[in-house]
Order: C-alpha cells, then structure tokens, then sequence
C-alpha cells in the first residue's frame, strides 16, 4: 500500500480535497503525467492541432449520439419517421442531428490529416510502432461505425448502399453466402440488419474505439511526441532531466490547441448551419427518401470518405486481375534475379507465383476487389517495417521524395473523386493506375524509400519563435 502524503492541518480547503482524492486516486500524477509535465518538442506545428481536434470530434459524436438515441427507433418501419420526427418535433433535434452528421465527416478530415502528419514526419518509425498500430485500428472502427451509422437513418442510399457493400461478402469463396447472411441477419438487409448495426453503432464499436484511443495516447506518452525534424528529444536533457528542446504541454500547446479548436467550430458551426449537406457530399439527397426495396436509385455511392477505397473495388476487373497476375511475375522474376539466394527458394518463388496465378484465375474478380479495398487499409499496419529510409522527416530527406508523397496524395483525392461518379471507362482505366499506384507506393517502399542521398539530421531541434 502506497504511503499516504500528509499536509498541513491549516492549507486552504482545495489543497485539503486534492490531498484526500491524490491519496485514493492518482490524479495529480495523471495530470503531471499527460500534461502539466509532459515534455513535448518545442518545434510542433499546424499539423500537429488534428489529434487534439479528432479528441473534440469524438466527444461531440458521443454526445450527440447520445441524445439522438433518445428519440431515434431502430426499427425498419419506424427508423425513417424517428429522425423526421428529431429533424422536425424534437426540441433543438435538428441541431443535434446535423452537428452528428457533419461530425462524422469532419472525424474523417481531421484523421486523415492526422494520417498524413505521421506519414510525412516518419511518426510511424521506432520507436513509435505501437502508437501508429493503434492509431491504424482506430481508423478501421472510425470505419466501421462510419457504415454502421450510415444505414440507420434508413433513407435510400443508407438502404442500398448496405446492400450492396454487404452484398461483397458473399463474393468470399465458400464461406461468403453465409458470411453475408449472418452479416445482413436475414436474407435481404432488413429490420435484423437494423437492429444488429445499431447496437454495433452505439454499443459494441464505441467501447472498442475508446479503449485503442486510451491506447493510443498512453503509448504516445510513453515513447513521446515525434516532431517535424524526426529528432528524439529524450536524447538532450538537462541537469533539471527535462529535455532541453520540449516544453511542458500545458499551457504551452493547450493554449495552441484552444485557438485551433476555436478555428475549427467557427467552421463545423458555419457548415451546420448554412450547408449541413455540404452538397450532397456530407448528407446525400436519396437519403431523405424513405427506403425502397423495390426502387433502386440510378447510382449508389457510399460516403466520400469512403470513396477512395471504393474506387479501388471497382477497379478490379476481369482484366484487371490480368494487369495483377502480371505485377505477380514481375516481383517474383525481380527476386530470383536480382537477389542471391539457393535454388529452392527461388523454386519456392515461381511456384507460389504460379498458384496465386491459378487462384486469381479461378475465383471471380468481385473477391479480390474486396481484398483489394480491405488490403488498402491493412497495409498501413504495415508501414513501420516498409519504409527504410535512414531519416524519419521529410525535411531530410531526398526533395523528389515530397514529390512522390504529394503524387500519392492526389491520386487519393482522384480516387475519392471517382468513387462518388456514376462508373465510366475512363474513370475505370484512372481509377486502375490510381489502385496500382496507391499498392506501389507502399509495397516498393523498401526500395524507393532508400534511394538518393538523405540530408544531415541536427542533433537538436530546429525551432524559431513566432
């Protein structure tokens, strides 16, 4: 048992009750620990507001969910005529359903800068894998209680557009019929389905994601802040055995988090009140059409955050599985020439490259465009080991490598793009560069990311004032 700290019989009552609960709880530890003196690099910039900012969201969304449900009725015959009835006769409900609606997306935009704050600066490197690993299955239940969310409001495109993405699961070989059945709960998406996405939507994904966000920031706190120069500033203390180039997070960076937060809801608040539907990207207009099982509307499309990867699924054709089969062979041709090894594990090469040619062949192109979009995701997990590069920041790096970050960011955006158009050859043939494309760059990272010469990384931070 801990030794209980005494003070003195005459301190002001405040001290007396921080005392009392510090004894029971260690709250003052907890507040030393994640802010009045934790040391984070001096040289943070604006890229650095989007985790406080995806905290924000996350509450708002909890909140705001939690008065939502009070009113809304997860049932098929009356889930539509529930959110009418918020939108509508609830008091204040339609604020509370647009700031939820307009969150989810705003969740999206603030992780995906995040996202690529930690790619661009190397925040993925040692020794920060556990951090991004938790970061990535945040991302993947974001996800996942993004499309659950999606059907309940049971409008059109929340109907058809759980159709079809779970319609995807019977493309699995043997098991994917009945995979899409226990999904669905019946054999069309229905009340069952309802019901089971709502309580994963209010129940089972938040705990989830709130326990990889405690994660998340507990393996940061462990390990500390990485910064724009890729320099461990744990490396350089002083006599004091704080880090000569961090500041204490409160009240330096919760004061800069105060003024990003207050930029951010200038915005949020702008766009809930005079374009909650931010058109037809944020609230689709289908969706305030009851749904119709027996109407189907001309294109269905998901969200635009989930665009990108939706993208990736269409692109994978017949022939597309061809143009796959073939970067198959080049990958393992480049390995049994370029590198020494025995002969049979160049044996072992050929023949695995023959038998994933005969299993692409054999099942259909559906199945591996759902690989396709779920590998998009499950790649990043990967990237702590992919990238090899001697220097963690892109400040240091090759300069033709920010050229090939930027091209990787804006055959994102394509992809996003493309995902919400009605499907076209042209958007087809853009969308299959853009797939391969988005695999080369982080499946050739071992290779790409070592090439050119690196820059000499400072020992210490560099910071100037402003």
């Amino acid at each position: 048992m801990a030794e209980m700290k005494e003070i003195s019989p005459n301190a002001p009552a405040g001290t007396k009750l921080l005392n009392w609960v510090d004894n029971r709880f260690p709250l003052s530890k907890l507040y030393n620990d994640h802010l009045g003196q934790y040391y984070a690099p001096k040289n943070f910039n604006f890229f650095y507001i989007f985790g406080g900012l995806a905290t924000l969201v996350l509450v708002i969304q909890i909140v705001t969910g939690i008065f939502l449900v009070m009113h809304y009725k997860p049932d098929a015959a009356l889930a539509f005529g529930s959110v009418e009835y918020i939108m509508r006769d609830v008091p204040w409900g339609w604020l509370i359903r647009y700031m939820h609606s307009t969150g989810a997306s705003a969740f999206f935009i603030v992780v995906y800068m995040h996202m690529f704050r930690g790619l661009i600066y190397g925040s993925y490197r040692k020794p920060r894998e556990l951090v991004w690993l938790f970061g990535c299955g945040i991302f993947l239940c974001l996800m996942a209680e993004a499309f659950m969310g999606y059907l309940l409001p049971w409008g059109q495109m929340s109907y058809w557009g759980a159709q079809v993405i779970v319609n995807l699961f019977a493309a699995v070989p043997f098991v994917g019929p009945d995979l899409a059945l226990l999904i669905r709960g019946d054999y069309v998406v229905g009340d069952a389905t309802l019901n089971r996405f709502f309580s994963f939507h209010v129940i089972a994904v938040p705990l989830v994601l709130l326990g990889l966000v405690a994660a998340h920031i507990i393996a940061l706190h462990e390990v500390g802040s990485n910064n724009p120069d890729g320099v461990e500033i744990k490396d350089t203390k002083g006599p004091d055995g704080h880090p000569l180039d961090g500041i204490p997070f409160h009240p330096y960076y919760t004061v800069h988090d105060i003024f990003a937060v207050s930029m951010f809801l200038m915005v949020f608040t702008a766009i809930i009140f005079f374009a909650p539907e931010f058109g037809g990207y944020f609230l689709e207009y289908n969706n305030f059409i009851p749904a119709d099982p027996l109407k189907t509307p001309l294109h269905i499309a998901p969200v635009w955050y989930f665009t990108p990867y939706y993208s990736m699924l269409r692109a994978i054709t017949s022939e597309m599985v061809i143009a796959l089969i073939a970067c198959v062979w080049a990958a393992a041709a480049l390995s049994v020439y370029k590198f020494k090894m025995p002969t049979i594990f160049k044996g072992l090469i050929v023949g695995a490259a023959v038998a994933v040619t005969a299993m692409m062949l054999s099942i259909d192109a559906k199945f591996w465009g759902v690989v396709v979009m779920g590998g998009a995701v499950i790649i990043l997990f990967f990237l702590p080991w992919l990238d090899n590069s001697p220097v963690k920041s892109i400040r240091y790096r090759p300069d033709w490598h920010k050229y090939m970050y930027a091209v990787f960011v804006v055959n994102f955006v394509v992809l996003a793009y493309l995902g919400v158009q009605p499907p076209s050859a042209i958007g087809e043939r853009v969308s299959q560069v853009g797939t391969l494309f988005y695999f080369g760059f982080f499946l050739l990272m071992p290779w790409w990311s070592v090439l050119g010469q690196s820059k000499p990384v400072p020992d210490r931070v560099t910071f100037a004032a402003h």
